[in-house]
Formats: C-alpha cells, sequence, structure tokens
C-alpha cells in the first residue's frame, strides 16, 4: 500500500504529523519497519508520545479499531517496545 500514512485508521493530525516527521509517510512504510519499531522511533523524536500511538498502529494494519485490541496484545507490544 502507497497510501499516505494519514489514510491508515486509528490516527489523528498529530500522530501523522510525528510519523511523518521520523520518516514514515506510507502505510507501506509503516508495515515494512512495523508497529513497534515504528513507535520506537517516533517515541525517541517525541517522548510526549504514549503507548496509544502503539495502539494505534498496530490495529491500523489490522484493520481495526485501536479501543478493540485486548489486553493481551496490548501487554505483548509493550514488552516488544521495551526488549532491546
Amino acid at each position: 500500500m502507497t497510501a499516505p500514512i494519514e489514510s491508515l485508521p486509528n490516527l489523528g493530525p498529530k500522530s501523522c504529523q510525528w510519523l511523518r516527521e521520523a520518516g514514515i509517510r506510507t502505510i507501506a512504510d509503516l508495515e515494512r519497519l512495523g508497529a513497534v519499531v515504528a513507535f520506537r522511533i517516533v517515541k525517541q523524536k517525541q517522548p510526549k508520545a504514549s503507548f496509544n500511538l502503539l495502539w494505534a498502529l498496530a490495529a491500523g494494519l489490522d484493520g481495526i479499531d485501536w479501543r478493540k485490541l485486548d489486553q493481551a496484545t496490548k501487554q505483548h507490544l509493550r514488552k516488544e517496545v521495551e526488549e532491546d
């Protein structure tokens, strides 16, 4: 998908701006990196980014609303971010 990152469900203008500033401009860019790596990159540049961005990225790639992610999935994603 070469659609712009703004086309991904769950993202607001600020999240899209942060992603673009991090060099993630398309959904294809995000797919190549994966939600966890993309979140890490954004978090380095934007320390205020919360895990809600991670949930939005992961859910968006799966085509679902971020609020539908279960706790087990969220915990798994958080653990991946915190591992080196």
